[in-house]
Formats: structure tokens, C-alpha cells, sequence
């Protein structure tokens, strides 16, 4: 019986969110097609995860015997985001761009799953080879050729910590220009937004139900 970690860290709720809308139609799918399957939920934005302190990061480099109680408390915290990550079959990841680049309470669920020794800095990784779909979500283009392109720290930051790091099968899915239905400047560009749209959607949904799927088999 397969698991998916999901993670949410957009702000907007629901239908407001693009990229909720897409991980959305990527879980749906998935459990449509594993239905005795298990989803591990996590919304950053709802309930997001302490930022890493130094007790949560110089306990990952001590002898849990040398732990103070400090150490401890900060470190099982990091324990039970890490033991959800190995645990998980695939990940589901809602990217949003803000400011060029990953809200802050993914960062620092990132921050605490990477674990040298262990998640990372290895060569075998604990959840190495995990496949993981990001829905990257951005409010313009940010595409090769395009006057942004090189300003997208989305995706360049998120191959390195996932792949790099953590030795993850990632994969993006990618809708863009998610500010044109909202910004008058930017309306001459809503077909190619909504074109966008539905790419993801389509894409999440297929990719969701080939995933669970090929994980069931």
C-alpha cells in the first residue's frame, strides 16, 4: 500500500491558489487510482514547521547522549518531518514563486529534513530515489528566452536541494503567469494563462494516476 507525502506551502486557501488547484488534481488523481493507498498531508501555510534553531542543528551533529533537553525537543521535531519523508512512496510538492523565490515555511521544512549523515551527504541518501512532482507556480514567465529566466530561484534552488541533497526522482510541473486574471497590465496574456492552467492540470492528473498506478503494481 503506497504513500504520498503532500505538502502545501501556498498562503491562498483552496480554489484561490494555483498551485492547491494543481496538487489538488494530482492527489485526487493518485487516490482515485490507489484508493486503500495513504495520503500524509502537511499545509505549511496552515501549520508550518519551526524554523531550524541552532539546538535543531547542532543536535544533528552530537551524540544523542550529549543531547540537552533543548537538543532533544528541537531534534524529535526534525526526527518526525525526516521519518515522513523516508516513509513516503512519492511527494507531492505545492512551489509557489514569492519574490523570485520558495515561500519561507517550505524552506524550513526543508531545513529540518535535510540531515546530514542521513537524508543527505551520503552516498545513499535515506530517501534516495523517491520520486517527487513540484508544481512550481508562478505569477509571470520566468521560461528560457524569456526577460526573467534568469531570475526564477524556484526551480534551480529546489534541483539542488531535492535532487542534489536528497537524491530525489523530481520532476516540475510548471503553470505560469497566474497574476494575469488579476492585473490589468497583464490582460492581453490571460489565454496563455489559462492555457497554462490547464497543461498543469491535465498534466498533474495524468501524472497522478500513472504514479499510483505503476506504485500499486
Amino acid at each position: 500500500m503506497a504513500t504520498l507525502l503532500h505538502i502545501d506551502s501556498s498562503v491562498f486557501p483552496g480554489s484561490a491558489s494555483a498551485s492547491r488547484a494543481v496538487t489538488d488534481a494530482f492527489r485526487t488523481a493518485w487516490q482515485e487510482q490507489h484508493p486503500d493507498g495513504t495520503v500524509i498531508y502537511r499545509d505549511l501555510a496552515a501549520d508550518p514547521v519551526p524554523h531550524i534553531t541552532a539546538d535543531a542543528h547542532l543536535a544533528g551533529f552530537a551524540d544523542p547522549a550529549t543531547h540537552t533537553p533543548e537538543q532533544t525537543a528541537a531534534f524529535a521535531r526534525r526526527i518526525e518531518l525526516i521519518e515522513e519523508l523516508e516513509r513516503a512512496d512519492a511527494v507531492l510538492i505545492g512551489a509557489p514563486m514569492y519574490n523570485f523565490a520558495i515561500p519561507s515555511t517550505l524552506k524550513a521544512w526543508l531545513d529540518n529534513v535535510i540531515l546530514i549523515g542521513r537524508t543527505a551527504g551520503t552516498d545513499t541518501p535515506s530517501a534516495q530515489g523517491t520520486p517527487v512532482t513540484v508544481v512550481a507556480s508562478r505569477g509571470g514567465s520566468y521560461a528560457p528566452g524569456t526577460p526573467r529566466a534568469g531570475m526564477d530561484h524556484v526551480q534551480n534552488f529546489l534541483e539542488a536541494a531535492l535532487r542534489g541533497g536528497l537524491g530525489l526522482d523530481l520532476d516540475f510541473i510548471v503553470p505560469e503567469l497566474t497574476m494575469a486574471p488579476s492585473n490589468p497590465a497583464m490582460a492581453e496574456l490571460v489565454p496563455l494563462y489559462e492555457a497554462s492552467r490547464t497543461s498543469a492540470l491535465d498534466t498533474a492528473r495524468a501524472k497522478g494516476k500513472e504514479l499510483a498506478a505503476r506504485l500499486a503494481a
